[in-house]
């Protein structure tokens, strides 16, 4: 049996861990797709407003699950050592830049994302667990430009040596910080894949959407 049954059983969890912020101003972003499910349980329960923040990871030629970077909303961040260890050239990751852009703003575009005003205002930033670090690095920033009074990156479960930087975070909340980490989905009885419909449904307040 994993750590948690499923992204919404997170959740409930990391809510518990995010107490301090019940009932104020501040906004829930969630990563999408999988993040928003986890964030829709978090602000529920917090009783915090809910948005989305769209990332996309720049996957490893032939190894997509491991991320070389990550680019965001007016955002793009790459691992030179996680880029040598792919054997990417840099025209490699150009074009594995290329078009995870067009899916950046597509998703963008589909869950009408950044609408929440988060000027003076703490943002939540959620996911489902944090890996390599680069996809909640580059959600971070992207907030950040929105002129919020403080980021908070909260995410269920990551690698007990992974520390968020300082200049992109304010503050870092994980309940379980695993030592023997090698992917999010390890941790989750049901990791099944986030669609754009779930998604939606979330952030239009239909909590039982998403697993």
């Amino acid at each position: 049996m994993a750590l948690f049954a499923d992204r919404r059983d997170a959740g409930r969890r990391l809510a518990a861990a995010l107490t301090p912020w019940r009932g104020t101003d501040a906004v829930v972003l969630g990563i999408a797709r999988g993040g928003v499910v986890v964030a829709a349980v978090v602000a529920h329960e917090l009783g915090l407003a809910l948005d989305a923040v769209v990332v996309r990871k720049l996957g490893a030629a032939g190894h997509e699950e491991f991320a070389v970077g990550a680019i965001a909303d007016g955002v793009r961040i790459v691992t030179p050592g996680a880029v040598r260890w792919a054997g990417m050239t840099p025209d490699d990751v150009a074009r594995v830049e290329t078009a995870e852009r067009e899916e950046l703003m597509r998703r963008t575009d589909a869950y009408g994302s950044r609408s929440a005003d988060l000027t003076g205002r703490t943002a939540i930033v959620v996911d489902d667990g944090v890996a390599t670090g680069a996809s909640a690095l580059a959600a971070c920033q992207a907030v950040r430009t929105r002129n919020p009074a403080q980021v908070v990156l909260a995410v269920p479960v990551a690698p007990d040596r992974w520390e968020a930087p300082a200049d992109a975070v304010d503050e870092y909340v994980c309940p379980h910080r695993e030592p023997d980490f090698w992917a999010v989905g390890q941790y989750y009885d049901d990791f099944s894949q986030t669609t754009d419909t779930e998604v939606k449904a979330l952030l239009r307040g239909d909590l039982a959407a998403g697993r």
